[in-house]
């Protein structure tokens, strides 16, 4: 994660602001490409057009995805008031950032074995101390077919039917976030003739299609998911997502966007203000996390690709209810970016 570095007024003192692509429309001038087989990420700055910077093509990063941190300083980092004990990346790619953006920046890296907590009602542990009233005979069944037709990760690492390893990296609150293409392409009707809601603005892990209806998501309590490795993974859908003012952002300018291209947000406060939990914001989408897997072989994880075959293990009758406090001292809210 970015954060930018302010100066104390002595200037002894760093102060560390976290960066989202709310406060800072420009990050949206950043792309990223994996590539699995040689453990690396590249992320690529394309400067707006028509600049003198953009003619010079985009300048690019290559990092490793799980680089050595035995000489990074370490550093303590929050998000949402979630604590992590992070490692700052160093000068060279610091100063990289730096440049794109024009002020001072820090890439922090929480290495494996360190989380910080999920807050709130979104894990499912504290989710399930509130949960809401489930159809009649849909624990178990299998209630549609639906497939992948989008995906960011190929290995889906499951923490087992007790859930004892939940926590989060830099993920905003969880570390699946599902959308149907239905809902997309709602979405998209909501737009001018011939326009296309861009699903990367919702940024989700996975895209299904098969839903009946749109925002049929909205139900879902838990989904199974059909893996190359021949098992099964059940992802438990915890809560809504809840959205912001970053659906309204020109991602070629990296500025909010004008005129229509700028109302993503207003078209679904309309009629999508539907969790009585954040009743003055839309919500698109639902998070998840790894729960049990079914006739699983001795590796943890589970190769997932478009055209996996999924399927809702579990209806909600009502919508959740993001954030309601639980009886272990979680938060009553939750502040979103």
């Amino acid at each position: 994660m970015l954060f930018k570095i302010d100066q104390d007024g002595s200037g002894s003192e760093q102060k560390l602001m976290r960066m989202t692509v709310t406060y800072f429309p420009s990050m949206g001038l950043f792309s990223q490409t994996v590539d699995l087989e040689s453990g690396t990420f590249t992320v690529a700055y394309t400067p707006p057009p028509d600049t003198s910077e953009n003619k010079a093509g985009p300048s690019t990063l290559q990092l490793l995805l799980e680089p050595e941190i035995d000489t990074l300083e370490e550093v303590d980092v929050s998000l949402h008031g979630s604590d992590a004990r992070a490692m700052n990346m160093g000068k060279e790619i610091n100063d990289w950032f730096s440049t794109c953006f024009g002020w001072d920046v820090m890439l922090a890296y929480i290495p494996p074995g360190r989380t910080r907590k999920v807050l709130g009602n979104l894990s499912p542990k504290n989710a399930h101390e509130y949960p809401p009233k489930q159809r009649e005979g849909s624990a178990g069944q299998n209630s549609w077919f639906s497939t992948f037709t989008n995906y960011v990760p190929t290995i889906l690492q499951s923490t087992g039917p007790q859930m004892e390893d939940e926590g989060l990296t830099f993920a905003d609150c969880a570390p699946y976030l599902i959308v149907s293409e239905e809902s997309v392409s709602d979405v998209s009707s909501r737009l001018p003739d011939g326009a296309m809601a861009d699903v990367t603005k919702f940024r989700p892990n996975i895209v299904l299609e098969g839903a009946k209806a749109a925002y049929e998501e909205d139900y879902w309590g838990a989904i199974s998911i059909s893996s190359k490795f021949g098992c099964t993974l059940n992802m438990i859908l915890t809560q809504n997502c809840i959205r912001c003012q970053s659906l309204d952002i020109d991602y070629t300018r990296g500025i909010f966007a004008k005129e229509e291209k700028g109302t993503m947000l207003k078209k679904l406060m309309r009629d999508r203000r539907v969790d009585m939990g954040k009743k003055y914001s839309p919500v698109f989408g639902r998070y998840g996390f790894l729960g049990d897997k079914e006739g699983a072989p001795e590796t943890r994880g589970g190769a997932v690709a478009v055209g996996s075959e999924v399927h809702v293990s579990k209806w909600n009758e009502e919508r959740t209810k993001f954030c309601t406090h639980n009886s272990r001292g979680g938060v009553r809210n939750l502040l979103l970016y």
